[in-house]
C-alpha cells in the first residue's frame, strides 16, 4: 500500500493494528519513545462521522502530550462548562458546574473526524511509525486496536461475550435557535438516555452532538424518520429544554453491549479500546477507556526492564492488571446506571429521582463525582 509516511524502517518492534483514534494515538505514543512501530491499518478512506466525543482532562493530557490537540481546528473542539441531569419526574435535576470546581472544563467535546485526522497528520511527522499494508508483519509486540469487531482478536481465540442491550445509540448533529452556553444536557428517560453535547460546529454556540441511547426497534423507527418528524421527536423528548432543534447531519447508529475481553494480552499481543472492552455510551467514558489503555501500555513498557523482550507476556501482564479494575468498574457504573433509569417499576423510579435532588444538594459528593469523571 502506498503511504506518504512509509519510510522502510526495516524490522519493527511493535506492529499496531487499527484504525480508530485508539490505534492511531498508541502508535504515535509508542514511536515517540522510539520503539519502530509499524502502523497496520487502512487510512486511505477518511470516513464520514457524525460522532461527538466527550473527553476527560486525562485523555487531553495524552493529545496534547501527542501533540494533537493543539492541531485541532478551534470549532472542533467545545468546553463543557456545566452539565444538567434530568430524570423523569419534573423538578429531579443534577448540576454540575466548572465554576463550583475551579475548573477550565467538566469535558471537551470533540469532533470525531477531526481528532482522526489531526491524529493521522500527526503521524506523517513521527519518524518512528511506519503505515504499512495488509499482510504478516514481523514485529515483538502486536497491538490489537481493530475496535468491537477485532479480527485478530478471534484469531488468537479470545472469548469476548457481549451482554446485548437490546439498544442501539443513535447519533447526528443539531442546531438549536438558543444557545448552548456550553450546557450539556442528559435526560434518562425509561427506556431511553438522551444527551446533548455542546458543539461549535456547524453554527458556533448553538450546535450539539446528539447521542440517543433507545431500544432497537425505536432506533430503526428514528433512522427512518423524516427531518421534521426526527425534530419533533426530539422536541418531546428534551421538552424544548434546550431550544427548537434541527437536524443538520446525517444519522448513524450502532449496537450497544456491556463486553469485556479475557484475556487481554498474551505472549506478544495485547488489547486496546474496543477490542478489550465495550461499555455503554451514557456516561460518553468509551473512548477515554481506550486512551487510557494507550497510557498504561505505553507507561508499562516505558519502564520495563532492559533485559525483558517487549512481547513478555509477564511485562504485558502489567498492562492487564493495570487496566483491570478501571475497565471493570466503569461497565459495573454505566450497567448499574442504565438499570436504574431504565426501570419502570414505581419504587425504583422514585429512588432515581430522590436521587438526583440528594446529590445535586451535596456539593462536596458533587465535587468527588466532577473529579472522578476528569480522570477516566
Amino acid at each position: 500500500m502506498p503511504s506518504p509516511y512509509n519510510r522502510r524502517m526495516g524490522q519493527y518492534e511493535v506492529c499496531v493494528q487499527g484504525s480508530g483514534a485508539v490505534a492511531l494515538a498508541a502508535a504515535l505514543a509508542l514511536g515517540r519513545r522510539g520503539l519502530r512501530v509499524a502502523l497496520q491499518a487502512d487510512l486511505a478512506q477518511p470516513r464520514v462521522d457524525v460522532r461527538t466525543y466527550a473527553l476527560s482532562a486525562a485523555s487531553v493530557a495524552l493529545l496534547q502530550t501527542l501533540k494533537v490537540w493543539d492541531a485541532l481546528p478551534a470549532d472542533a473542539r467545545t468546553a463543557v462548562q456545566d452539565m444538567r441531569i434530568h430524570g423523569d419526574r419534573p423538578g429531579a435535576v443534577l448540576h454540575f458546574s466548572a465554576w463550583s470546581g475551579a475548573l477550565d472544563a467538566l469535558a471537551w467535546i470533540v469532533d470525531a473526524a477531526e481528532l482522526e485526522a489531526a491524529l493521522r497528520t500527526a503521524l506523517r511527522f513521527a519518524p518512528h511509525v511506519e503505515l504499512v499494508g495488509p499482510g504478516p508483519v514481523p514485529a515483538d509486540l502486536r497491538v490489537l486496536a481493530e475496535g468491537r469487531d477485532s479480527a485478530a482478536r478471534a484469531e488468537r481465540g479470545v472469548s469476548m461475550p457481549r451482554a446485548l442491550y437490546g439498544q442501539h445509540g443513535v447519533a447526528a448533529r443539531l442546531v438549536a435557535d438558543a444557545p448552548h452556553a456550553g450546557l450539556a444536557r442528559q435526560w434518562f428517560r425509561s427506556p431511553d438516555v438522551l444527551a446533548l453535547l455542546p458543539f461549535d460546529r456547524p453554527e458556533p454556540g448553538c450546535s450539539y452532538g446528539l447521542v440517543w441511547s433507545v431500544p432497537d426497534a425505536r432506533a430503526r423507527e428514528l433512522l427512518d424518520l423524516p427531518a421534521p418528524a426526527f425534530e419533533q421527536a426530539l422536541m418531546d423528548a428534551t421538552g424544548g429544554t434546550a431550544g427548537a432543534l434541527r437536524l443538520v447531519s446525517d444519522r448513524a447508529a450502532w449496537p450497544l453491549a456491556l463486553a469485556q475481553a479475557d484475556p487481554v494480552s498474551g505472549p506478544g499481543w495485547v488489547l486496546l479500546g474496543d477490542a478489550a472492552h465495550l461499555v455503554h455510551p451514557l456516561a460518553g467514558q468509551g473512548l477515554n477507556l481506550g486512551l487510557a489503555d494507550v497510557v498504561a501500555l505505553d507507561d508499562v513498557l516505558a519502564a520495563r526492564e532492559a533485559w525483558r523482550p517487549l512481547g513478555d507476556p509477564r511485562l504485558l501482564q502489567r498492562y492487564a492488571r493495570r487496566r483491570a479494575v478501571p475497565t471493570a468498574a466503569m461497565g459495573r457504573l454505566t450497567d448499574g446506571l442504565l438499570h436504574l433509569f431504565a426501570s419502570d417499576q414505581p419504587v425504583l423510579r422514585e429512588l432515581r429521582n430522590r436521587g438526583l435532588t440528594l446529590v445535586d444538594n451535596l456539593p462536596p459528593l458533587k465535587r468527588w463525582l466532577v473529579a472522578a469523571a476528569r480522570q477516566a
